[in-house]
Order: structure tokens, then sequence, then C-alpha cells
């Protein structure tokens, strides 16, 4: 099966490219009203394109974008049934300047598809709905049940999403989920990851008088809440790194010995470090690699900070408020609210009598994942990924978060794998995103090989 599956979709790599440039063609960006037709139509797109191949597909409606499910069943109720997620929405294209193409009128340069969306998250559930298409067409059948479910919020945070898998956990139910929304460590290395951050985020405001003032009058005598903020978020993390705010690491998980062993064996250092993102050198909590530094311990990041004036000129103002976003990274059996906690009343006890804080939630918050890497669905992926790219698969922890792995495994109950087809260099959620076209295929391929494993499980 596997033969003639590989067979059927390398003759129609053309094909699978030019409907992958269809579906990317279609801005459907979650967070922007003007697109919401978009989103819609994109949904649209691939419960068709599902339909077509030979699955049972609909769109399900959501308070916010709708999520596609389709399914093909095995006639054999002893086969396993995987569960493929994906998400069909993505981030906006802004700065278009900054694009080589124009971010919706996806583009072959070279070897890369260049669009948004063609590898985060498109181009990757695309290469598992191709498997399918491929060893349906080639053999009538495929070796397990599939489903799918694919959404269009996962941009924004999937917030619909998780309850929509409680209440149709048993139109979900299988014994695997597989994610595909990471990627490879280079195009020969495969890496599965088997955990990911959690995240707690958080903006805070200080505001030291009713209203904006004029620095010379009142300079010296009021507190400029730029200064205090500064100061503030100085104090939650010390010169070498480590974050100061009390017990803010007593939950957090100690690696074991074989996972250090593997993680040292992980092609992520300070040089390739520096190398993706031009930075002129590492820094980060001492004791730990780079590659441990990146998904076992947990961060303290403020993402933005603005007050006063910063337009053309000057304007000698002294300003009322300052105001920051922060967010931290969170390591298994850290809990985002306790986190919260710890960080609101640490700086409450740092903040000048002279001033007023006010702090607030901005995301729900969301646990890290821990995967079982002995679990035979992984095995079964590991063996997979290995066939496909010469290989052994690298087992990775990595620093981003998938809230809806939580959700999948606390309601279904079953193994989540996660094996991305896409690099590192791939510029998701930036100007000029892109995906390899062997990367695209070599997917397929992978997906095609992890359908025959997960029936000798």
């Amino acid at each position: 099966m596997v033969t003639e599956s590989l067979a059927y979709a390398t003759a129609h790599k053309s094909t699978y490219l030019e409907q992958l440039i269809d579906l990317c063609a279609i801005p459907s960006v979650s967070t922007q009203p003007d697109h919401k037709q978009d989103v819609a139509a994109a949904a649209r797109w691939l419960e068709k394109d599902l339909g077509r191949i030979g699955f049972k597909a609909q769109v399900i409606e959501t308070a916010g974008h709708p999520v596609v499910y389709a399914e093909w069943l095995h006639p054999d109720k002893n086969k396993p049934t995987v569960l493929i997620y994906g998400h069909y929405d993505v981030q906006p294209a802004e700065p278009f300047e900054l694009w080589r193409t124009p971010p919706f009128t996806p583009t072959v340069v070279g070897g890369d598809l260049y669009g948004r969306g063609t590898c985060d998250n498109k181009g990757q559930h695309f290469a598992h709905i191709k498997a399918c298409e491929s060893t349906l067409a080639a053999t009538g059948s495929l070796p397990c049940s599939v489903k799918f479910i694919i959404e269009g919020e996962e941009e924004i945070g999937g917030p619909n999403l998780p309850g929509l898998i409680q209440s149709h956990r048993e139109l979900l139910a299988c014994d695997v989920v597989i994610i595909s929304d990471g990627a490879l460590l280079d195009m020969h290395t495969p890496s599965i990851e088997y955990g990911l951050r959690g995240l707690m985020g958080l903006e805070l405001t200080i505001r030291t008088a009713a209203q904006d003032l004029h620095s010379g009058i009142f300079g010296g005598n009021i507190a400029n809440p730029i200064m205090v903020l500064a100061r503030l978020l100085a104090e939650m993390k010390n010169d070498r790194g480590v974050i100061t705010i009390p017990h803010f690491y007593d939950d957090v998980r100690i690696l074991e010995l074989d996972e250090r062993m593997a993680l040292s064996r992980v092609p992520i250092n300070e040089t390739t470090m520096m190398s993706q993102t031009g930075a002129p050198g590492v820094t980060g909590e001492p004791g730990f690699t780079v590659a441990e530094r990146l998904g076992a311990r947990p961060t303290f990041e403020i993402n933005g900070m603005w007050g006063g004036y910063t337009g053309v000129g000057a304007k000698t103002v002294l300003p009322a408020e300052a105001h920051a976003k922060i967010t931290c990274r969170l390591v298994p059996y850290m809990d985002p609210r306790k986190i919260y906690d710890l960080v609101v009343a640490h700086m409450k006890t740092l903040m000048p009598a002279n001033c007023e804080l006010s702090i607030s939630p901005y995301h729900g918050g969301a646990r890290a994942a821990l995967i079982d890497r002995k679990a035979p669905q992984f095995r079964a992926a590991a063996r997979a990924a290995a066939k496909t790219y010469g290989s052994e698969p690298l087992y990775i922890l990595e620093g981003g978060s998938i809230p809806v792995v939580n959700d999948f495994q606390d309601v279904l109950e079953k193994p989540v794998i996660l094996l991305g087809f896409g690099l590192p260099t791939d510029n998701l959620h930036a100007p000029n995103e892109h995906f390899a076209i062997a990367c695209f295929e070599k997917g397929i391929e992978a997906s095609i090989r992890f359908l025959d494993e997960l029936t000798t499980v």
C-alpha cells in the first residue's frame, strides 16, 4: 500500500502544489473582521476538497469562525483511528511592503512557495490531506480510520475549539491525535516534540497623575511612570537571567538524566541561535544549554512598553501613564493562574506609594503539555519519520505553545503526536513566510508512512 501511495503522490505532485496555491490565495486572516468571509471561504474550500477525495466532510459553525470536520471510517472496526488537527486561519500579512511577493498571491521562488499560510498551517495540514488522497486513489482504501478537525481560530487563541472538542467528544473519538504545526531541525533531520511550554500573559499600567504634565513645571516632584515601570520590570530578573519572583520556580519540572542526554544531541546551540535570529550573542539562565532553555525552563518576557510622547520632534511632557505587556512561558506542572498571582503580588510589593498600579490578564492562560515518548503511537511516528527523512528523529522540547494539545489530552485521553514538516527559517508570522516544496512533498510521504506504521502498534 505504501509503495503505490508514494508513487501516486509523486505522479501528482504538481497538481497538489497547484491546489495548495489555491488554498493559500484565500486571505483567511482570523483576527481581522474584514476577512470574515475569506475565513469562511477557506473552510468551504477544505470541506469541498475533503469531500472530493472520499471523506464525509462538513463545516461546523461556532460562535466565531467555523471548524471543518471530515472522516473516513475503515470497515474493519479493529483498525485504529487517527485524528489529524490543523488550522486554516493565518496571521495578518502586514507590513505588506516588506514582502518580496504579494502575501496572498502564492509564488514559487526557487524551491520555496512564498505566501502567508504556506507553512503555518495550510501547507502542513494539507500534506496530510494529500497523503490520504494518494492512498485512497492508489489503493481504494486507507490502512486505518482517519478524521480531520481543522479550525479557523488558532491564530486568535482558539476560543471556541475547547468547547467544541468537549461537546463532540464521541465524534472525535480516536486512538491518537497528530498535529503538524512545527519544524524539522533541517531538511534531513526530523524532530518530534514531546513537550510544549504553556503561557500566561498580563498587561500593566502605572499611573502617577490625572493627566500628562509639563515636564519643566512638574518634573522632579511628580514621579515619571515610565521610569517607575522600567525599574519595576528590571527587578523581575537578576543580571544572570534568573527570574527573581518569589516561588516562581517552585513547580518547575526537573529534567531527567536521559532527557538531558537526548537534548544534548539536538543541534540547537548558541551558533545556530545567533544564525537564525541575527543576534550578536545568546543569553539565558545559567546552568542550562540552549536546547534545554528552549523548552524546559520558564521565561518572563516584556513584549512591549509604551507611554509618553514618541512622535517626531520634541514634546516636553511628563506622562501620566506607562504601560507594558508581559508573557511568561511555562513548563509542565506550572499553573498559569498561580504564576499570574505570584507576578502580581511581587509587583505590588515593589511599587512606590506615590504610584497606582493596575494589572489585568490578556491571555486566558495555557498549561504546558508533556507527551509520553514511550507510547506505541509515538514510536510509530518515529519509524515513519526515520524512513521518510533517512535519519532517526531527535526528540525536543518546544518553546512555543499549542493550547489545544491539552484539550485533546484531557478530553479524548489519547496520545498527541507533534510531527512538524516545516523548517526553522520559514518566517512564520513574519513577512516572506514560505514553505519548501520539498518539505511539502516529504510531509505527504511522512503522513503516508505514519498511517501505515500506526496499524502495527
